[in-house]
Parts: structure tokens; C-alpha cells; sequence
């Protein structure tokens, strides 16, 4: 990827002990943590899906993507990537900023992959490590989403289900 295409605004937040990078370009909001239902047989970095201005979306660890476990969720952080949209636990949002040249380097070979491929590139913001995460590799695979679908109907309440006639009426 060419450097001139990581040049970007960014939303940066701390996920766990590491400074993150998001593009601002699919950020819509950030919103305290909501309530979340489970989701069974879902992968470990799905929390579940959780009702968001009247949408069901999946809300994603972001810590357990990058190999951390019980980090803190100070924040929701909501994307929309495409026609999908995602909710990202995360800890503290601490604000926007563009990232420049100086700031940034291509991933090593070796780091292609890292945390399930979703860093596009590192950098350094004053002497601290930056991870810039990649939003579309963040979005749950489309078998998870169908899943999360499942349980967003189940979760309509039933006064705005289809009336069906009973027998009696029939």
C-alpha cells in the first residue's frame, strides 16, 4: 500500500495498552457501552449485538482482535463501511487528528496478518507505538452477520411483528 493512501483523519482511542488509529472517513458516532446480547457459537471477539439507535449492530472487542484479554470498554466506537456497520469496544477516545508521513511506515512482511490482518500501517505519536487499524477488516465475516441478523428479528419486539389472525378470527 502506498504511503500517500495511509495519509489520512483518524480517530485515535487506546484498545487496551495500545494507541489505535481508525479513519475518520467511516466513524459515524461514539457513544458510551450499550447493553449487549451474546451470541452463541459467535467468534471470541464478537461480544454480541447491540441495539443502536433502534439498529441492531455487532459490537466487536478490538482488544481480543490484537491478542488482548480483559481490556477495559470505556467507549463504543460505531463504523460503517460499505452498506455495514459495526460497533468497536474500545477503551478511552482521546480525540481526531491527521496522520502524516512522518509519522507512519508500511507494515513489515511479518506483520501482514497480525491481529487477524486488520493494521494497515504502524507509526509513533510523540514516543508511543501506533497501530492504524484497517475498519473494513474489522467487520465481522458475512456468516457471523447473517447470525447477528437472526437475533436482531428475534429481538423485535412483538408489537412491531405482522399481526397474524387467530382461529378465531379466521
Amino acid at each position: 500500500m502506498a504511503m500517500s493512501t495511509l495519509v489520512e483523519h483518524s480517530l485515535l482511542c487506546r484498545i487496551g495498552t495500545r494507541l489505535c488509529a481508525l479513519p475518520l472517513v467511516h466513524v459515524l458516532e461514539t457513544l458510551r457501552p450499550l447493553k449487549v446480547a451474546p451470541l452463541t457459537g459467535a467468534p471470541e471477539h464478537v461480544l454480541g449485538v447491540a441495539l443502536i439507535r433502534g439498529e441492531a449492530q455487532p459490537v466487536i472487542d478490538v482488544a481480543r482482535v490484537l491478542g488482548e484479554r480483559d481490556a477495559p470498554v470505556l467507549r463504543y466506537v460505531t463504523l460503517r463501511v460499505g452498506e455495514r456497520r459495526v460497533a468497536l469496544a474500545v477503551g478511552p477516545v482521546l480525540g481526531t487528528r491527521t496522520l502524516n508521513r512522518d509519522e507512519l511506515q508500511e507494515l513489515p512482511p511479518l506483520l501482514r496478518h497480525a491481529g487477524h490482518g486488520t493494521l494497515t500501517a504502524l507509526g509513533k505519536i510523540d514516543a508511543e507505538l501506533l497501530l492504524v487499524l484497517d475498519s473494513a477488516k474489522l467487520l465481522p465475516e458475512d456468516d457471523v452477520l447473517e447470525a447477528l441478523d437472526a437475533v436482531a428479528q428475534a429481538a423485535t419486539p412483538e408489537a412491531e411483528a405482522p399481526e397474524v389472525p387467530s382461529e378465531a378470527q379466521a
